[in-house]
């Protein structure tokens, strides 16, 4: 990996399903405070202009023919991160939670000497979280935090956030195998097992923009019940080997045009899990 950031190549990874209203703004806000990062929209099956909006802005992207979820968008975009040999990855939701003026803070966390991670994370609650985050995603916070600092021996207080930023180990790792349904907890495990150094800092969200969340309140118990199934399951599950950049498990995705803005790939068949 180059020394210094300024010779890194750098990945926004940008999953949106059904976000024309807000994906266009999560791009110009990429541009504007991290003009470094390529910026990747990865529109899952939208059936709005969402892919149209992100074009607009001029990022890069890749169009599910139907809606694979958070797992599958966000694998997506580290498969072309692989193939394209980005050296940093972060994934950016499109429903403009995640503040991009903090994506040199976790750059700078990724790259710190003899401290260096692999994969740093924004968790909103080592300090003032920006917005009052509902009383039950909490509890359901706190309950993932106490299972997972105990399985890793490490301190984890925001599990369930999806601001996060690795480097090529675990770009490699997750172009591999990703988690599907409810990916965020679940990779955090994935990181530990394959001995990736996971570290966090403090970063302001905000509410959700437009849009619903994928997880409301019937679901919240599911939600639970199947995370904490996965986290036990994966403990003793067979760890798929992070790969080399081949290409060859990839989505059709081309590489890009160089005279272009936008490239789209269709998902064909399932894909390839560990």
């Amino acid at each position: 990996m180059p020394s210094s950031s300024n010779d890194l190549r750098k990945l926004a990874i940008v999953p949106a399903y059904n976000e024309a209203d807000m994906v266009g703004r999560v791009v110009r806000d990429i541009q504007r405070h991290a003009p470094d990062f390529d910026v990747l929209v990865v529109d899952d099956g939208s059936t709005d202009a969402t892919a149209a909006e992100a074009e607009a802005r001029g990022a890069i992207v890749i169009r599910h023919p139907y809606n694979l979820g958070i797992g599958g968008a966000v694998q997506s975009g580290y498969k072309y991160a692989l193939r394209h040999d980005y050296d940093v990855a972060v994934q950016v939701d499109g429903d403009g939670q995640h503040k991009p003026e903090y994506l040199p803070t976790l750059l700078e966390a990724l790259h710190t000497g003899d401290e260096q991670a692999d994969m740093v994370y924004g968790s909103r609650f080592r300090g003032d979280p920006g917005y009052k985050v509902p009383l039950g995603r909490r509890i359901g916070n706190l309950i993932f935090s106490i299972v997972l600092t105990t399985l890793t021996r490490q301190r984890i207080t925001d599990p369930t956030s999806g601001f996060r930023m690795t480097n090529r180990r675990g770009i490699e790792l997750f172009a591999r195998d990703y988690p599907h349904d409810y990916p965020e907890v679940e990779a955090l495990l994935m990181l530990h097992a394959h001995r990736l150094r996971i570290h966090e800092v403090h970063v302001r969200m905000n509410a959700r923009g437009f849009g619903q969340s994928s997880i409301d309140y019937p679901r919240s118990a599911y939600y639970m019940a199947k995370v904490m199934l996965a986290l036990f399951v994966g403990l003793f599950r067979r760890r798929p080997t992070p790969i080399e950049a081949t290409g060859e498990d990839e989505p059709g995705v081309a590489p890009p045009d160089p005279q272009a803005t936008s490239a789209e790939a269709v998902a064909t068949g399932e894909q390839e899990r560990g």
